[in-house]
C-alpha cells in the first residue's frame, strides 16, 4: 500500500491553482471505472467557484485547508480546516472563503 500525504497534496494542488487561469486545480487519488468510490483533492483560489451543479450521488467534503462555503437552495454551510461536510444531494455549488484544498469523496456507479 502507498502513503500520500494529503496535506502535502493540498499545498501542491494550491500552487496548481494560482497558476490557473480558472483559479482550480484538481488530483483524483483513488478510483477509477472499477471503483464504486472516486476521492479527489481539489483546490480553489479565495473567491473562485465551481457553480452550479448536480449531486454527484453519496458525496463528502473534507476542507483540507482554507474555508470553503457550500450552497443548497436557499442552504448554506461554511467550513474551516479540519471540517466535515455531508453534499445535500441536490444542486449546489461550493465557493473558496479563502485559498482552499478540499477532499471530496463520491460514491459512483462504476463497479464491475
Amino acid at each position: 500500500m502507498d502513503a500520500l500525504s494529503l496535506t502535502a497534496l493540498a499545498e501542491e494542488q494550491a500552487a496548481a491553482a494560482h497558476a490557473s487561469s480558472a483559479g482550480r486545480s484538481a488530483r483524483t487519488i483513488h478510483g477509477g471505472q472499477t471503483h464504486a468510490l472516486r476521492q479527489t483533492v481539489l483546490a480553489l483560489a479565495a473567491g473562485q467557484r465551481l457553480g452550479e451543479h448536480e449531486s454527484p450521488g453519496e458525496a463528502t467534503l473534507q476542507v483540507l485547508a482554507g474555508r470553503v462555503r457550500l450552497s443548497a437552495g436557499d442552504d448554506s454551510w461554511e467550513a474551516a480546516t479540519g471540517d466535515y461536510l455531508i453534499i445535500p444531494p441536490a444542486r449546489h455549488d461550493l465557493t473558496a472563503v479563502d485559498d482552499s484544498a478540499v477532499l471530496l469523496s463520491v460514491v459512483t456507479d462504476r463497479r464491475e
